[in-house]
C-alpha cells in the first residue's frame, strides 16, 4: 500500500511538527512552480519537466538540486509526498505534489516577488572579451558555434510550444517557450553583428598607421 510521509490539510506535516518557514531560494520556487500545475512528479518527471521548459530563461537543475529543493519544501510543509508501487516490480516509487499552504505560497510569491534585473551569465561573451588571448580566428569560430546552438534552441523551443497548444493549464508556459524563440533568434542575429564588428576591428588594425596599445 502507498505510504504517505505528509499530511495534506493545509500542507503540515504528521506528529504536529511546526513547519519550517524560512526564506525560499529561486531554485525552490521553480520546483514548487512545476508543481503547481496540479500533478503529482517524481522526481525524474520533475527533472524531465524542467529540461522541457525551465531550462528555455532560467536553467535545468539537477536530479541532486531537485532533490535537495523537494527535501525543503517538504520540511516546509509545501509539498507532500508519498511511495507508488511501479507495475514492472521495480522499487516504489516517490511522487509529489503541492500542498495548499504551498499553492499559496507560490502564488504570493509569483503576484509580490520583485522584478529584479536578470543576471546574465554569457559564457560566449567572456571568451570574446578575452579575444586578445585567443588564436586568430578564434573569436569567429566561437561566435558561428554559437549562432548553430542558438539555432537548436530555437528548434526546440519552437517544438516545444508547438507540443503545448494542445494543453490549456501551459497556456503561460507556451507564452514563454515562444519568448524563447524569439531570444534564440535574437541571440543569433547579436553574433552576426559581432562577426560584423571583428571584420571592422580587422580593419581598423591594419589600417596605415594603427599601432598597438602601449607601442
Amino acid at each position: 500500500m502507498a505510504q504517505e510521509s505528509r499530511g495534506t490539510d493545509g500542507g503540515a506535516p504528521k506528529g504536529g511538527r511546526t513547519p519550517e518557514r524560512r526564506p525560499l531560494p529561486p531554485t525552490s520556487w521553480a520546483v514548487l512552480g512545476l508543481l503547481s500545475f496540479e500533478q503529482e512528479l517524481s522526481g525524474y518527471d520533475l527533472k524531465k519537466w524542467a529540461d522541457w521548459s525551465l531550462s528555455f530563461f532560467y536553467w535545468s537543475p539537477s536530479f541532486s538540486q531537485i532533490y535537495s529543493e523537494l527535501k525543503r519544501l517538504e520540511g516546509a510543509g509545501y509539498v507532500t509526498s508519498r511511495s507508488v508501487p511501479q507495475a514492472t516490480g521495480n522499487r516504489d516509487k516517490r511522487v509529489y505534489s503541492i500542498t495548499e499552504a504551498g499553492r499559496r505560497a507560490v502564488r504570493e510569491w509569483a503576484r509580490g516577488a520583485a522584478v529584479e534585473p536578470p543576471v546574465l551569465k554569457h559564457g560566449v561573451m567572456l571568451r570574446i572579451w578575452l579575444g586578445h588571448l585567443l588564436e586568430a580566428d578564434q573569436a569567429r569560430d566561437i561566435l558561428r558555434e554559437h549562432q548553430a546552438n542558438a539555432d537548436k534552441m530555437v528548434h526546440r523551443a519552437r517544438l516545444d510550444a508547438e507540443g503545448a497548444e494542445g494543453e490549456p493549464s501551459w497556456a503561460y508556459p507556451r507564452l514563454v517557450l515562444r519568448w524563447a524563440e524569439r531570444y534564440y533568434e535574437a541571440e543569433r542575429r547579436l553574433a552576426e553583428d559581432m562577426l560584423a564588428d571583428l571584420d571592422e576591428l580587422a580593419r581598423e588594425r591594419e589600417a596605415p598607421g594603427h599601432g598597438e596599445p602601449g607601442a
